[in-house]
């Protein structure tokens, strides 16, 4: 059977894909289902058609999941944030763990068992960054929201059940003042008018706030009062800086910060550890659950007071400290120069004397530190972007052969292709997954290895 586009079927639904979409076989052949669960059955529209798949969307629901639940945000379909609030929390975290699973199986040769997803008691509200984008709506007002899935249309605002309600509040204040006094919204295509985007951080335990507005020029009209209104009404913003970016990027931040008040940076509590955040040094965004996601690598690592580790892309250092207490010494290396001075700050300021962080890209640094410095460690903590590690450092870290490493990963399939290259001369022992992003088909990983003995 030829499968076409615009054509209906009812198919079953066989299991759920890496985002949560439900999969469908057409005489063997492969569709995918945005919003569909693994065992129902479903009457579907062909929306597009490749050589090895198709797309569809669903029309009507014959036979419905025990599953499914009724969304409950009114743009979680067109926002793709959160794309996984029609089925119930406890099965999403199954779904997690399953879809590592299946990637473990087609690529590693030791078939490990992959634990249960780590889960939040409260999944509600978790995220302590929010990035709104500004744009105009059919009626040509300033709206503030969400770029719809896949696009750069803006949708506006309603209760989001995963941001901060304060970020929310604050953002929405700033858009009535950006209305009343007619400032103008970026446009992307004629690169044109001044607000781009409003970006809040809030200290989970301290309750302290940055805005960050991002802004496409070097000043905003009525800054002073807009300053003043700020920090009248809401008591704990501690700190507002504006970002430049007059760049036509993707990109939201640009580099250049100025304060206009406070002196740029919030703190925030991980642990036992007080933090320093600024702009563009990354803290993760839901710190509950980055609490879980360090202790289980930390404990995992089984750190002794004759231990020498490296941090690969530390960041602001907080998985750095929660090693030192163990080890004799922490060597943290990240990119990005700002994170490192924020990290030396948080050694400093945590009165830790045992941590040396180091700015470059870990590719240089870490051959550096061990052909040049030798400096050999006996652990080694993985935290890398989503594209996952490069092959030169995975060929350093096989020659020098720690006794142990912790990869945490924010992407599973690169997690996996990179543990495949350790395989000959490492044990897998775990893989825990953990949900950092409730209710999004996103999932974090702590995978833990040992030298084999020869």
């Amino acid at each position: 059977m030829e499968i076409k586009k615009n054509q209906e079927y009812i198919v079953d639904i066989i299991d759920n894909g890496f985002e949560g979409e439900g999969i469908a076989k057409i005489d063997n052949f492969t569709v995918f289902i945005p919003g569909a669960i693994k065992g129902e059955k479903i009457k579907i529209l062909i929306v597009k058609v490749l050589s090895s798949h198709a797309f569809g969307k669903i029309l009507e629901i014959l036979e419905k999941s025990e599953k499914r639940q009724d969304a409950d945000c009114i743009t979680y379909k067109r926002c793709g944030g959160c794309n996984l609030r029609h089925i119930q929390y406890e099965e999403t975290l199954k779904m997690k763990q399953n879809a590592v699973q299946s990637l473990v199986n087609k690529t590693l040769k030791n078939k490990i068992q992959v634990d249960k997803t780590i889960g939040m008691d409260k999944p509600y509200h978790y995220r302590n960054k929010a990035q709104y984008p500004l744009g105009i709506d059919k009626n040509g007002d300033p709206v503030i929201g969400v770029f719809a899935n896949r696009t750069h249309e803006v949708i506006p605002m309603e209760n989001c059940f995963i941001q901060n309600p304060q970020s929310e509040e604050i953002a929405k204040y700033v858009l009535q003042f950006i209305k009343q006094n007619h400032i103008s919204i970026y446009n992307e295509e004629t690169q044109k008018g001044l607000f781009r985007h409003i970006v809040i951080k809030v200290g989970i335990k301290t309750n302290e706030i940055m805005c960050i507005f991002v802004i496409n020029g070097k000043n905003i009209p009525k800054e002073n009062e807009l300053k003043s209104a700020l920090v009248q009404r809401f008591s704990n913003i501690k700190t507002i800086v504006k970002n430049i970016n007059t760049k036509n990027t993707n990109v939201i931040l640009g580099e250049q910060n100025i304060n206009i008040f406070g002196n740029g940076y919030i703190e925030d509590i991980l642990g036992e550890y007080r933090f320093k955040i600024s702009p563009l040094s990354f803290f993760q965004v839901n710190p509950i659950q980055a609490e879980k996601l360090y202790n289980i690598g930390v404990k995992a690592a089984n750190i002794s007071k004759d231990d020498v580790v490296f941090d690969l892309y530390c960041g602001i250092g907080t998985i750095s400290l929660f090693m030192a207490k163990f080890a004799k010494k922490v060597y943290g290396i990240e990119i990005v120069k700002e994170a490192v001075e924020m990290a030396k700050e948080n050694v400093k300021n945590n009165h830790i004397e045992n941590v040396e962080f180091y700015d470059g890209d870990v590719e240089i640094v870490l051959e550096d530190m061990i052909h040049n410095k030798k400096i050999i460690p006996d652990i080694v903590m993985f935290d890398p972007p989503r594209k996952g590690l490069d092959k030169k450092s995975i060929h350093n870290i096989l020659k020098i052969k720690p006794k142990k490493i912790v990869y945490i990963s924010c992407n599973p399939a690169t997690l996996i292709r990179d543990l495949s290259d350790f395989e000959d001369l490492y044990e897998v022992k775990s893989i825990t997954p953990v949900d950092m992003f409730p209710f999004t088909s996103h999932v974090e990983c702590v995978a833990v290895l040992e030298l084999k003995n020869f």
